[in-house]
């Protein structure tokens, strides 16, 4: 039976919703409407003097062969990113959800790396890859694979997605293994007993049951992907080798804290912004159509 809550009067609800309120206002629109602004002005490098310059910066940044390949380049590490960490922790999901012993632990063990900061995450893999120090790294060269991601664009590459993946698996699986709690066992039962084995089961009821969630869990991932992977990069790979893991986010740094470009960085970051809310409404128009809720 659902309880309704009613406030006697208007400044009690605004009250409890302005600290939410205060922090996205300083925190996300501020700085956002900063950008804007600053994405249509061309200004010196010690911000002592600016000048409008329209769509400069824009035009300048779209018809940049290196930017282009920035973009192509987050769109393969984006995707990468979170078909693997959706997949590994769906596995993970299932697997911790079956009557097993010692089930709490191995849920416990799985949650914490998201606890992790991006920039330690990447030192823990740093130290297991690193081609002279990182015990996996040592051992690759020793079977007489040449591992130096150093050097190697593709291997700096599937560096930076197993770690940004690694660091993300613990968050969907939080929300993989709540969704398959939530499933009715009769409904399964069911299955079962019309037949059904494991694997028709989980393609045929389980998933489509899960798919609100792991709809979800797609735009998040994405997301996370496209804006909070600058740690794991900078900490790993600093964008290189020869800018093969410049993503879109780690050139609006380079462009606009190592260069000193305010405007050209502004510009990249209003068009990250608009091509993440493009893509968003994309996946909610297209993709949403296969959800069942």
């Amino acid at each position: 039976m659902e309880k309704k809550v009613y406030f006697k009067g208007i400044a009690l609800p605004y009250l409890l919703l302005l600290p939410q309120i205060v922090v996205t206002g300083l925190f996300f629109f501020w700085p956002a409407a900063q950008a804007v602004r600053q994405s249509f002005l061309r200004e010196d490098a010690f911000g002592l003097s600016s000048q409008f310059v329209g769509f400069e910066n824009f035009v300048d940044v779209l018809s940049d062969p290196t930017w282009l390949d920035s973009a192509f380049r987050t769109l393969i590490f984006s995707a990468s990113v979170a078909v693997l960490a959706l997949g590994v922790a769906l596995f993970l999901a299932v697997q911790a959800d079956k009557h097993i012993r010692g089930a709490d632990t191995y849920k416990t063990l799985l949650i914490w790396p998201y606890a992790v900061a991006p920039a330690i995450a990447a030192v823990l893999w740093l130290f297991m890859f690193h081609p002279n120090i990182g015990i996996f790294g040592r051992m690759l060269n020793a079977l007489g694979v040449p591992w130096d991601y150093k050097l190697n664009g593709n291997q700096a590459m599937l560096l930076i997605i197993f770690a940004a993946a690694w660091k993300q698996v613990s968050y969907n699986f939080i929300f993989f293994l709540a969704g398959l709690q939530s499933i009715p066992k009769s409904v399964l039962e069911a299955a079962a007993i019309d037949g059904a084995r494991p694997m028709r089961r989980f393609w045929t009821v389980v998933f489509p049951l899960l798919s609100p969630t792991a709809f979800f869990l797609l735009v998040v991932n994405l997301v996370y992907a496209f804006f909070d992977t600058f740690g794991i990069i900078h900490s790993l790979t600093q964008g290189g080798p020869g800018k093969a893991t410049e993503t879109l986010i780690y050139r609006v740094y380079t462009d606009g804290v190592m260069n000193l470009n305010f405007g050209s960085s502004a510009a990249q970051s209003v068009i990250l912004m608009i091509l993440v809310i493009v893509l968003t409404m994309v996946q909610f128009r297209y993709v949403e159509r296969k959800v069942h809720y």
